[in-house]
């Protein structure tokens, strides 16, 4: 039997493999990829412990070399599945039998979770819910909202690990043990499937809604925390490890609680894992009204967030320098254009001497390929900013100018073009674009509401990105193989 892992440390057996869009240079010498752009300089000592790209944890170091990379975002958990006895299922619900009876049905018929203790949680039902014997229901009398039904079934389970389930979801067979290896990472304390449609949906958006729900977080595995690629995971389908989660979800917060606690659990110190390889079924809404009702509940949840976590809601990250180059090559003039590439010459500039070791020369055309990288995600984002989260400002200036009238209109065909093109097998892109700026004028509505609702403004303002310097650890301290970075390479 495996002796039992240091407090805090990957068991023995635990295994990473680098993510596929990590790109390896100088032989292997450095990582280039995460979310944000991370670099990792490894050791000799580490390039042959990597070997071809996955890393089984058997002492402290390779430990530690696949926490870091795995903090850094390189590499994702390579975990075979298994039974996961050791869990309870929660499933608050408030006036939804047909839907219950369809998600206990699947728990039933998956031998993966048929058994599990489960505890439906009525929150104020108009018909006291009806479930079948040996299963526990926590009522309550009044509706408390999603956050405290989910919390009293937390307080009730005997298991160490709790599995949130909405009432409107399908279990797709094997999810659970997909999730339920990662939580012997004990830093872990949440793990989310993929999200994925239930049915293809009667409305004339359900294809859109397919490819691009606001619940699916994609087809990467990622670690989830504030301002990667994969910021949050919803609370529809959730593996948590009881002891990490304290007193639960934020049950003041009606809209993004789970954010809040995903936000929370980052903060800590934890780990949030995203892994897509399990999936949940979710019954996206049936009208039009209602999906977009939907999406402006879901933007007052933004100044709640900016109350909590500050600038980690900011609707646009962007470096100093990279915002004056866009609004050098935007001003329409010949020489705006030559001094944005001057900036960002020398943004570039400054960012190769990061990038090469001790003794080595800078490269300059990698770094130039960084800025290059990084001036297009800004793009992309600023195009973003103006058709979803300041759509109101964007609107007012185009009633005003003709010069911001075109930039308006450039920004809301670009953004719909390559948000479609991935998803073009599924959506034709006049629905694409179509639904795309209604979801966003919906999102952008419900986010300026909850701004006035407030009185702050912080939901909508900007932020640059935190500039991260290499780790510094006592002398002797830093585990055998390793390299004191990673950094991160936003130009900043």
């Amino acid at each position: 039997m495996t002796p039992a892992a240091p407090e805090g440390r990957l068991p023995a057996g635990f295994a990473v493999r680098l993510d596929p869009r990590t790109r390896a240079r100088d032989g292997g010498a450095v990582l280039v990829g995460g979310s944000p752009l991370r670099l990792l300089r490894l050791s000799p000592r580490a390039r042959a412990l990597l070997g071809d790209g996955r890393l089984v944890v058997r002492d402290a170091t390779t430990a530690a070399l696949a926490a870091r990379l795995l903090d850094a975002g390189l590499a994702h958990p390579d975990l075979a599945g298994r039974p996961a006895d050791d869990v309870t299922v929660v499933v608050p619900v408030r006036d939804r039998p047909a839907a219950l009876d369809r998600l206990l049905a699947a728990l039933r018929t998956d031998p993966g979770t048929a058994g599990l203790p489960v505890v439906v949680v009525d929150d104020g039902s108009a018909v006291p819910v009806d479930v079948p014997e040996g299963l526990r229901v926590v009522r309550h009398p009044v509706a408390r909202g999603p956050a405290a039904a989910r919390n009293a079934g937390l307080r009730v389970a005997a298991t160490p690990f709790v599995a949130f389930l909405d009432s409107d979801c399908v279990p797709l067979p094997g999810w659970l043990h997909r999730l339920r290896p990662h939580l012997d990472d004990p830093q872990v304390a949440v793990v989310a499937p993929r999200i994925v449609p239930l049915g293809g949906g009667p409305g004339w958006f359900a294809a859109y809604e397919a490819a691009v729900s606001a619940l699916d977080m994609g087809e990467h595995p990622a670690a989830v925390r504030p301002g990667s690629a994969v910021s949050y995971v919803p609370s529809a389908a959730l593996l948590a490890r009881r002891e990490a989660l304290g007193p639960g979800f934020d049950e003041s917060m009606r809209v993004a609680e789970d954010v809040d606690l995903v936000w929370r659990l980052s903060a800590a110190g934890r780990r949030v894992r995203y892994e897509p390889a399990a999936a949940v079924a979710h019954d996206h809404p049936a009208t039009t009204g209602e999906w977009l009702r939907r999406r402006a509940f879901y933007g007052t949840g933004a100044a709640l967030l900016a109350a909590r976590h500050g600038n980690a809601v900011a609707p646009l990250v962007i470096a100093p320098e990279t915002a004056l180059a866009w609004g050098l090559a935007l001003s329409g003039r010949r020489w705006g254009r030559m001094a944005a590439l001057g900036v960002l010459g020398v943004t570039a500039a400054r960012l190769a001497p990061r990038l090469a070791a001790p003794g080595e020369r800078p490269p300059a055309g990698f770094a130039a390929l960084l800025v290059a990288r990084g001036v297009g995600a800004s793009g992309r984002a600023l195009a973003r900013s103006v058709t979803r989260h300041h759509w109101p400002v964007a609107l007012a200036a185009a009633l005003v100018s003709r010069r911001a009238r075109r930039w308006v209109l450039t920004a809301a065909v670009v953004d719909a073009a390559l948000a479609w093109w991935p998803h073009r097998q599924w959506v034709g892109p006049v629905r694409f674009a179509v639904a795309r700026r209604l979801e966003d004028l919906a999102y952008g509505a419900g986010l300026w509401t909850g701004v006035v609702r407030r009185g702050s403004p912080a939901a909508l303002l900007p932020t640059r990105p935190p500039r991260e310097r290499a780790d510094e650890h006592p002398a002797g301290s830093r585990p055998a193989g390793m390299s004191p970075d990673p950094r991160d390479l936003s130009p900043s």
